[in-house]
């Protein structure tokens, strides 16, 4: 970046918004619930846990094989409760429910909601990450990992699976995990759901099995809730959270494709529309997911999902999503039973663990560092590079904050010959400004009254002198976007900067330094801790507003004067941004302010101006900029021309 830094964030974040706006994703389709389909979400009685069996679905006398007692069963997986290294893969608190077979929370022992504990506190659960956690809604208590009947398949069970009680017993060494098993009064089928926790991994196994006493067999629906509810993580403005995604493609040789609907100003169910069957589908907050995919592949029983707002109960509700999936099966014949076995991930979203435990896992990471902008910038290919140089840095240095640093350096390196370019034709451009100043001052003068000859004269004292604005004065500002808007994506997702700490009271830099809780109510907004790093950041911005040259135009005066105000707006609106972004913006001002105190009187700009046959143009524009500056010299000789024969003509009607 150079000293017009200020303005250069205001014009990227105006772009920025700008394009979010223009290119929003089209309105989304409601799920249509006037009918059940298989490829769509099942009528209400799915979605609405309690709702009653239908009336005569339970022949009397029909033995069952169910449970009469609700249970829970709370298992520590990996070492959970034990203290061992941080993000030990695996480590979980998980506790189910008899009732609809259901997960009803699941904790990550090794990852933390706050920074500091001590050895007492890292071992107590109540401050592991909740990964999923049940909710009470105006329907009822909510559950992950539910089963529930279709159309199709509600003759094979005489009430929802989603309320009835199995029987429930835990799995047997060397095995972790639970078994469940319902046969329900009157039905044909016993259901079996087994969920095992693979050793050493994020990852589930969930099968699901039909065993067919007497039914006929058909093809059957089903559908499948696997994520109800996964809470934010940090509830960050500048991410929304959580989000409900499904990930497919056409074919092994194209390219996944994905859509994706976040819970913050969600108001009605809809359907996520990509190819089916669909590869992976669940729901993520900013550093970790719940997703689902086939574990047996080609199969192709996973249909469509659709997606549908969670209505918490209690006085700070909050924004939730819901996603459910049909799932297609095969009833087997009669005395066999047959099993689909589905594949969870339930973990940080690390990219190493993440894509590694499925490449259709990347999608979710490049629309998170895509921002928005990905169509447009690429950005989410620049923040991938820019992460790979970050991390390369870390194995040297051993601290983000440094890596950060030292990562804006070399960005700023790169970027200096650039810059040094532009710096040196606005140098050129200013210095002739000065030079021609007193001739536009007297064309003022002479043509005070006259607006149009005004115009005239001063166009023609800027083609004699050639001072026309350099395009590539500002040409850097906007190479620079796609790289801001990457690193500005890189610094705001990467898992690597969660709870990473820097030096001093800094300890987690993906979010706000907080050196002191204020609690503050102010008029425009709450100040709830005093933030170091914005503020720092602002007063940089300003020493180098303040630095810059006073520019002789007089609307690039007023400019500079304007500009003034923005560090301050700017510093309201990143009051409450991610430390790391803050320490970015810092360290790129103080090489700003190096650059003007120290570069500059080191290594002067040459303002010398340049015969006009040497004038060449800039870089890549320099064609268009001589073919426009032709032209305009052509117009300007026809108007010269038709003032000229006008004159004539009026000197001969005044004879």
């Amino acid at each position: 970046m150079d000293k017009r830094f200020p303005l250069f964030l205001f014009l990227a974040f105006l772009v920025y918004f700008a394009w979010t706006i223009a290119f929003s994703p089209p309105p989304r389709k409601r799920a249509d619930t006037s009918q059940p389909a298989e490829a769509a979400a099942p009528s209400g009685e799915t979605r609405a846990p309690g709702a009653g069996a239908p009336a005569g679905s339970e022949p009397a006398g029909t033995p069952s094989l169910a449970d009469d007692v609700e249970r829970p069963l709370e298992l520590r997986v990996g070492g959970a409760g034990e203290l061992g290294p941080e993000g030990r893969r695996g480590a979980y608190l998980a506790r189910f429910s008899n009732r609809g077979a259901r997960l009803e929370l699941l904790k990550l022992a090794d990852f933390y909601t706050i920074v500091g504990l001590d050895e007492a506190q890292r071992l107590d659960p109540a401050n592991w990450v909740t990964l999923v956690q049940p909710v009470e809604t105006p329907e009822g208590t909510t559950g992950s990992l539910l089963w529930e009947t279709r159309a199709s398949s509600q003759e094979l069970a005489s009430g929802r699976l989603a309320e009835a009680l199995w029987q429930m017993e835990e799995l047997a060494a060397p095995e972790t995990g639970v078994r469940f098993r319902y046969g329900p009064p009157g039905g044909k089928v016993v259901f079996e759901k087994k969920i095992a926790f693979e050793p050493g991994t994020w990852r589930i196994r969930v099968t699901l099995a039909l065993e067919n006493a007497e039914a006929e067999p058909a093809k059957v629906g089903f559908t499948l809730f696997p994520a109800r509810c996964v809470p934010a993580e940090l509830g960050d403005q500048f991410y929304t959270e959580p989000t409900a995604v499904a990930i497919a493609r056409e074919s092994p040789s194209d390219e996944y494709e994905s859509d994706h609907e976040s819970a913050p100003g969600l108001d009605e169910a809809g359907v996520l529309e990509v190819p089916t069957p669909l590869s992976v589908v669940g729901v993520h907050n900013k550093y970790f997911a719940f997703l689902v995919r086939e574990g047996q592949q080609g199969l192709g029983t996973i249909g469509g999902a659709t997606y549908a707002p969670v209505h918490e109960q209690g006085p700070s509700p909050r924004p939730l999503v819901d996603v459910d999936v049909s799932l297609n099966l095969s009833l087997p014949a009669a005395g066999e039973t047959r099993s689909y076995e589905y594949l969870v991930y339930a973990g940080p979203k690390d990219s190493r663990d993440f894509v590694q435990d499925c490449p259709a896992h990347e999608v979710v990471i490049d629309d998170d560092l895509a921002g928005g902008m990905g169509r447009f910038f690429q950005v989410d290919h620049i923040a991938k590079g820019l992460l790979a140089v970050l991390r390369l840095f870390h194995r040297f240095v051993g601290n983000w904050g440094l890596s950060i640093i030292l990562l804006t350096l070399c960005v700023r390196a790169v970027l200096f010959p650039l810059n040094r370019r532009s710096q040196t034709a606005m140098a050129r451009y200013q210095k002739k400004m000065k030079r021609v100043q007193p001739r536009l001052e007297e064309a003022k003068k002479r043509f005070e009254n006259d607006p149009q000859k005004l115009r005239e004269a001063q166009a023609r004292i800027m083609q004699e002198e050639g001072a026309f604005p350099p395009l590539g004065g500002c040409l850097p500002i906007f190479l620079q976007m796609p790289i801001f808007f990457g690193l500005f994506s890189a610094l705001r997702t990467s898992f690597d900067l969660r709870q990473a700490p820097f030096y001093g009271w800094i300890e987690d830099l993906s979010q706000p330094d907080r050196l002191l809780h204020l609690g503050l109510d102010l008029a425009v907004f709450r100040v709830e801790y005093l933030n170091v790093l914005p503020i720092a950041m602002v007063v940089l911005w300003i020493l180098q507003q303040m630095g810059m040259p006073k520019p002789a135009d007089e609307q690039a005066a007023r400019m500079q004067k304007m500009m003034m105000f923005m560090p301050i707006v700017f510093g309201f609106m990143l009051y409450s941004y991610a430390a790391g972004l803050s320490l970015y913006m810092i360290t790129t001002s103080g090489c700003s302010i190096l650059e003007q105190k120290v570069i500059k009187k080191l290594w002067p700009i040459d303002d010398t101006e340049r015969e006009r046959k040497e004038r060449k143009g800039c870089g890549p524009f320099s064609g268009i900029l001589q073919h426009l500056a032709e032209k305009q010299r052509e117009q300007m000789k026809r108007v010269q021309a038709m003032q000229a024969e006008r004159r004539r003509k009026d000197q001969k009607r005044r004879r």
